[in-house]
């Protein structure tokens, strides 16, 4: 027994471990809705959930609490990183950041342009442009930890920084164009919320748990607002302090970002996958694989990301904006650029606030998963070949060096 638990530690300690429950999680969502058991997997989802406080009342089906609940806690993490980032990380500086940023953008925008002109003839499919648009930081840094030691830790970092940057740009999109009906009543009690988590900080309030409390009103008051709920979570991260406490000597910030990064990491995203990635593939043939909204999504991630990410990074370094990280070589670069193509949960996330019908998901979880599948094979590929011709180089430029040696 405690052989087995060593060894699911040793799992859990590798870097692609997030990566590969979420893979597990998503073949159990296809397999689930593929057999016998797809009512039973379609009955789990729609069990209806409440919570109800005096005449405050939130009912929901168990997915929506874990799109709106759940994934609040992945903002949350996700804010925490950008802040952290801005402020003492890679981006926060212009030289640092400009690459990346500029990548991150080409990225964003080029599966979009791609979806929206495959899309151009179906208004009431457009509404899905930014699905695309987004990369999975999670499966993208797991398949290039796959690597180990072959992928240089620049590389890393560069993936790193795109990564967070584009979902920056997947928070900003999901505030301006994924809103229902707004209520102004609610949107003003979240944002008293908001001015109270930002006093908290300048008074030097350094616990956590005030923090958490406050944002968890906030939460119910955007739940209620019409904008999406996980937004909370992003505001209630602005708020944590970065400077440390004087007792611990470490800062709120970082300690709720090591606590909650296993969490996230190792069950809310994988029981996101579980809930979003179950695409029922009954009954798929050629003319659904080419529908307008999957294969706009497919080649949006597929295509899209790579020209977005690798032709800015390529125009911003021979214009002389921005550099190469040390030691990172155009093959590689192309290899990240493909990574960014694996969407999976940002982009089932941004379908599920674009799209409301059983049809149309189905529709997004397809463009999604061949989207992803793809850029993922490539990517991984491209890296492995470049590594590869590293070590050859390696080895070709030993001989020459014992001769000088030699002479």
């Amino acid at each position: 027994m405690t052989k087995v638990v060593a060894r699911i530690q040793d799992f859990l300690r590798l870097e692609s471990a997030a990566g590969l429950i979420l893979m597990l999680a998503a073949a159990l969502a296809i397999a689930a809705n593929n057999t016998v058991f797809s009512h039973w997997y379609g009955g789990f989802l729609s069990t209806p959930v409440a919570v109800q406080v005096g005449a405050l009342e939130i009912a929901k089906p168990l997915l929506l609490w874990i799109n709106d609940g759940l994934m609040a806690v992945f903002f949350l993490l996700v804010g925490l990183e950008i802040k952290r980032e801005i402020l003492e990380g890679e981006l926060s500086s212009f030289d640092k950041a400009v690459l990346p940023a500029l990548a991150a953008i080409g990225g964003m925008a080029g599966p979009a342009l791609l979806y929206v002109m495959l899309n151009m003839s179906s208004p009431e499919t457009l509404r899905g442009w930014a699905i695309p648009a987004a990369t999975d930081i999670a499966f993208a840094l797991g398949i290039l930890a796959l690597l180990g030691t072959r992928a240089p830790v620049a590389l890393k970092i560069f993936l790193l920084a795109i990564a967070i940057i584009d979902d920056l740009g997947a928070i900003l999109i999901i505030a301006l164009f994924y809103t229902e009906q707004l209520s102004v009543q609610a949107l003003g009690l979240a944002a008293m919320g908001f001015a109270g988590l930002l006093l908290m900080n300048r008074m030097g309030v350094k616990r956590i748990a005030p923090y958490v409390l406050v944002g968890m009103f906030i939460w119910v008051c955007v739940l209620k607002s019409g904008v999406h709920a996980t937004l909370a979570g992003v505001l209630t991260a602005l708020a944590i302090p970065l400077s440390p406490r004087k007792e611990s000597g470490q800062s709120p910030l970082h300690k709720l970002e090591h606590g909650l990064h296993p969490w996230v990491a190792y069950m809310i995203l994988p029981v996101f996958a579980f809930a979003n990635a179950g695409v029922d593939l009954r009954g798929v043939d050629l003319d659904a694989l080419t529908g307008a909204v999957p294969l706009g999504i497919a080649l949006g991630l597929f295509f899209g990301k790579q020209l977005g990410v690798f032709g800015l990074t390529y125009v911003a370094v021979k214009s002389g904006i921005a550099r190469l990280p040390s030691g990172v070589s155009w093959v590689q670069v192309y290899g990240v650029a493909c990574l960014t193509g694996v969407g999976f949960t940002m982009s089932l996330f941004i379908g599920s606030l674009a799209f409301s019908t059983a049809a149309e998901l189905d529709q997004v979880r397809l463009g999604v998963l061949m989207g992803s599948v793809a850029s993922g094979l490539l990517g991984f590929t491209v890296l492995r070949f470049a590594s590869r011709l590293g070590e050859t180089q390696v080895a070709r430029n030993i001989p020459d060096t014992r001769m000088q040696l030699q002479k």
